[in-house]
């Protein structure tokens, strides 16, 4: 799933085109001159495609690492301190009951055409994105009413008291774009802006603007009238590289051709681990793999059965021999470190005499039954963890059929309008859309009329009641939300709709030159160039 990377794609054909690319129209400052010798930051994505959404209203996938670099929000999370650090937006209030919320925007931004941000881009940009609907807009679905006070200040009205500080730090969907170059590019295409934006536009706040882009390569240079400056040491351009093979990304990392991979085998991080010219930094991370079991599907139709296929797993073995160590089992849905997480939530440990005696309540003493497992393809950590697997169920009795499929058809086959037709389990990755409990539990296990992420095709009032009504109180009274989002997960777990496998680190290998670095779990995957530098 949000994998390819992020393919959380709802079956969109992303419009790549190879070109040279503008930012938002309006009067050009002239440029300053730029250093003789630009100092270059070059990042190895290890993904088939950097950008597949480009409207700043869509995006929801791997662009994650370009879009918070070209736009920005009204405010940032940090998940250390947990706490929400300004930007976009300099101050903010919230109303007693916590259905108004109102940001005072910081005076003199920049947008890279060079018309200045105001409340007006503001309402514009929360408001078309939730008029598209698109990829997270989503997380705007408690907003009633947005409103201009004035040119500095903007005002929203909720329906529900969500924690719509989180929501408006999203790394997806919260950006803040340029009204009049939108509109304008708008009405020369005839559309709301969408087909400028998706031939390779962008026009943000961030300190990078786009330079060039092609489907391997995508180039930015820094924005001279970026709000923060540039007084110390900053990167003038930041070049984001298509790697999708590790052992070509590894090679390239220690010939000096990148300064960091967004992602390494194990194996791999071990062996440039004793490279002195690489470091790796280890985060914990909020994502987390995992197994989704077809409820809908003889024989995981039945609890019994599922409860069993949950004890097969072997959860040590992989975490010690597949991860080294580098990750932790999962605890239900929501994974370590994120608020909502349950440390005292039940959870199935490998017990293959307790698997048979399910199996045999189940009418199922010898096994005798197939399953089909589909996994992405090229993940390695997916697939020896199915093989691993494979062999646990062997000893039940069961087959396992395990697929490596890009993530399209592994789509396809999920979405298989009869059932009996999708696979049984579905394996994918989640990281957040916001750093909320409900990207998890709103996204995967509260009830569908259309199947979007609900790939256990889990239907229960009672959860569902649950996520609503924490998700409905979360803004006011988080204590009160995080035990209701654990009662969900506890009954989740107990009915075995998926395999929680495990919550994992993020390991970054980098050049020791690369400094002020640090992971934000809350944005997977993006560097912000802005905030690091290098040191010869």
């Amino acid at each position: 799933m949000k994998k390819e990377w992020k393919w959380m794609g709802l079956l969109i054909i992303a419009v790549m085109i190879a070109s040279t690319l503008s930012g938002c129209i309006g009067e050009e400052k002239p440029e300053t001159k730029a250093p003789e010798k630009p100092s270059v930051i070059t990042y190895a994505y290890t993904t088939s495609d950097i950008i597949v959404f480009w409207d700043p209203s869509d995006t929801y996938s791997n662009e994650i690492v370009a879009m918070n670099n070209f736009y920005e929000q009204l405010v940032r999370y940090d998940p250390v301190k947990d706490e929400i650090i300004p930007v976009l937006a300099e101050k903010w209030d919230v109303s007693d009951d916590g259905l108004v919320w109102t940001f005072h925007l910081r005076k003199g931004v920049k947008f890279h055409c060079g018309d200045e941000m105001t409340a007006e881009d503001v309402k514009y940009s929360i408001e078309r994105t939730m008029k598209r609907g698109k990829g997270a807009a989503y997380i705007w679905g408690s907003v009633k009413q947005i409103d201009v006070v004035d040119k500095y200040t903007v005002k929203f009205t909720l329906d529900v008291p969500v924690p719509l500080d989180l929501i408006a730090s999203a790394g997806y969907c919260a950006h803040i774009f340029c009204k009049e170059c939108t509109e304008t590019h708008g009405q020369e295409k005839g559309d709301d802006g969408h087909e400028w934006f998706a031939e390779g536009n962008e026009c943000g706040t961030g300190p990078y603007k786009l330079e060039s882009y092609t489907k391997s390569e995508l180039v930015m240079t820094r924005f001279d009238d970026y709000w923060k400056g540039w007084d110390g040491k900053h990167f003038d351009k930041a070049i984001i590289k298509s790697v999708p093979e590790a052992s070509t990304a590894r090679m390239m990392l220690e010939a000096g051709e990148v300064d960091i991979v967004d992602d390494l085998p194990i194996e791999m991080i071990e062996a440039v681990e004793k490279n002195p010219n690489i470091e790796i930094v280890r985060t914990s991370s909020f994502q987390n793999l995992l197994g989704f079991l077809n409820t809908k599907k003889p024989p995981l139709d039945n609890k019994l059965v599922r409860q069993a296929i949950s004890y097969a797993f072997p959860y040590d073995t992989v975490i010690e021999h597949i991860w080294k160590g580098n990750a932790t089992q999962s605890k239900g849905a929501i994974p370590k470190g994120l608020w909502g997480h349950c440390d005292t939530i039940f959870q199935y440990t490998h017990n293959i005499e307790k698997a048979k005696e399910l199996l045999t309540d189940a009418g199922y003493p010898d096994g005798g039954f197939k399953l089909t497992l589909t996994y992405n393809s090229g993940d390695e950590n997916e697939r020896k963890t199915a093989e691993l697997f494979k062999a646990e169920l062997a000893k039940l009795g069961i087959e396992l059929d395990i697929r490596g499929m890009p993530w399209d058809p592994q789509w396809s086959l999920a979405m298989a309008t009869n059932p009996e037709d999708r696979q049984d389990i579905f394996v994918m990755y989640w990281w957040p859309d916001y750093p909320d409990p409900l990207s998890w539990l709103l996204s995967m296990f509260h009830s569908e009329e259309e199947i979007v992420f609900n790939l256990s095709y889990y239907y229960n009032p009672e959860v569902d009641n649950l996520i609503d009504e924490a998700s409905q109180i979360a803004g006011i009274d988080r204590d009160k939300a995080a035990n209701l989002y654990c009662q969900a997960q506890s009954k989740l777990v107990d009915d075995a709709v998926a395999l929680f496998i495990w919550d994992q680190m993020y390991l970054r290998a980098k050049h020791v030159s690369l400094k002020g670095y640090t992971d934000n779990p809350a944005y997977p995957h993006v560097v912000f160039f802005y905030d690091v530098y290098k040191e010869e």
